[in-house]
């Protein structure tokens, strides 16, 4: 295996030898350059600045990216539709050039809060963001290459010296041996909002609704703040939560200070041209270390009526926001069982054949939040939330992915999330309420879930 050094010697002169095909000067619009890495990519190195950096471990996929090439927010109830305008004058001018034929392409991250009132903080993610990085590494079946970007139009000799800076600051930590996690460590509670006692009256009143037939679910939440005793390690955190949840998506945006880091299961959808999938991901249960126990969980999982009418709220609605956008829609698969480290749930997975001109803007505005983070009907579950939940979602709930240059791509709802600064940590986890919940259970529902993050904290 090539040294690291010899692999940024090896880049910068492929970066020189194509450099000259790039259209700099004319036009505007983005221009990527595509350069395939000699070995594959397990890992990201986390650099100082803006970052963000998603990872699957089960199907062996990695994007980062470092920098910004281009940014753009939106806030209010056409943020995606903003958000689309831009980027369809992107589509149309972004050039991409790959020399090394890897077939990849250059891209950018999407992301955006639970509602559209989300208020940005000064050191926090905007309500709703488009963003194209200035360095990108992508690594999927075995091949990885490394994408950069500029704005048109652009001064070669001030592209060639940024890009040459890039180089030097990621390439040689590329070839790092993965970090070991730390001894674990204890974390110091600083308190829940809602307390158990006003988590009680929350639920209490959540049913009071569904029993007045106001609302058929919705979704509560809890945030849970952690200190820790050292400064929290983001590439070790990375890794632990990937080693622990090897079947959820990785998820750790950073902009100024803090850290919006996820290990989500549930996957709002992936568009590939005109082919839709999408999860639906209602009802949970723990599990248990003793294999007979735990079979008996997931057997009562799949045979509880409360669980089972939590997700078909779930999958009917997913199923009717795919429904108006799709000329042909599959059978429904599942329920099947989604089994993680600490806690398994109902899954069922939808597909579907878009109509034309359908893309990642259009099936986000469809599709979020669905019943599994928010309720059912829909306006009727956010309005509710919106006068009784006593604490700011944030991008908790909200949903993040991955844009290709066409419009299509693949974005998770955020999920088993935590907003990070220096050794203090907000956690967030929430559970559904339907005829029949109990408040007791679904406090111990959201504990299993903190624990996901707060597991991981310890090793990082």
């Amino acid at each position: 295996m090539l040294q690291p050094l010899q692999v940024l010697d090896q880049l910068k002169a492929r970066l020189r030898e194509t450099f000259a095909l790039l259209p700099l000067v004319q036009g505007t619009g983005p221009v990527s350059l595509i350069l395939e890495l000699p070995h594959p990519l397990t890992s990201a190195p986390d650099l100082d600045g803006p970052r963000f950096h998603f990872a699957h471990n089960h199907r062996g996929d990695l994007r980062a990216g470092y920098g910004i090439a281009g940014e753009w927010q939106a806030q209010g109830p056409e943020r995606l539709s903003e958000l689309r305008r831009i980027a369809q004058g992107l589509r149309a001018d972004w050039v991409q050039c790959d020399p090394d034929e890897t077939g990849f392409n250059g891209f950018g991250m999407l992301g955006f809060a639970a509602t559209p009132e989300t208020s940005a903080a000064s050191d926090d993610l905007p309500n709703a963001l488009l963003w194209l990085p200035e360095l990108a590494l992508i690594s999927h079946g075995g091949q990885s290459a490394l994408v950069l970007t500029t704005q048109r139009p652009a001064e070669r000799d001030d592209v060639l010296a940024r890009w040459d800076a890039w180089l030097d600051r990621l390439v040689p930590l590329l070839g790092r041996p993965a970090l070991d996690p730390l001894t674990p460590a204890h974390l110091d509670a600083l308190g829940s909002t809602p307390d158990r006692d006003d988590w009680r009256t929350l639920v209490l009143n959540a049913l009071d609704e569904i029993d007045r037939e106001r609302l058929e679910k919705v979704v509560v939440c809890r945030r849970q703040r952690l200190q820790g005793h050292r400064r929290f390690d983001l590439d070790r955190l990375n890794a632990a939560l990937s080693y622990l949840f090897p079947s959820c998506q990785v998820i750790n945006i950073r902009r100024h200070a803090a850290s919006f880091v996820a290990a989500t299961p549930e996957r709002l959808f992936t568009q590939r041209r005109d082919r839709v999938e999408a999860d639906a991901i209602a009802g949970t249960a723990c599990r248990a270390e003793d294999s007979e126990r735990d079979a008996a969980i997931t057997l009562g999982l799949q045979s509880c009526e409360k669980n089972l009418r939590e997700h078909r709220v779930v999958v009917e609605a997913v199923r009717e926001a795919l429904v108006q956008c799709c000329r042909r829609l599959e059978p429904a698969e599942g329920p099947s069982i989604l089994q993680l480290n600490n806690a398994q749930h109902l899954w069922t997975r939808l597909r579907g054949e878009l109509n034309p001109g359908v893309d990642v803007f259009e099936l986000a505005e469809r599709l979020h939040p669905t019943p599994a983070t928010n309720g059912q009907p829909r306006r009727e579950a956010r309005d509710w939330l919106n006068h009784n939940e006593p604490l700011e979602r944030g991008w908790y709930t909200g949903a993040a992915g991955l844009v290709e240059p066409d419009l299509t791509g693949e974005l998770w709802v955020l999920l088993r999330c935590a907003h990070i600064l220096d050794r203090t940590a907000d956690l967030y986890a929430g559970a559904g309420i339907v005829a029949g919940s109990d408040p007791a259970s679904e406090w111990q529902e959201t504990e299993h879930k903190l624990a996901a993050m707060s597991t991981a904290l310890q090793f990082a």
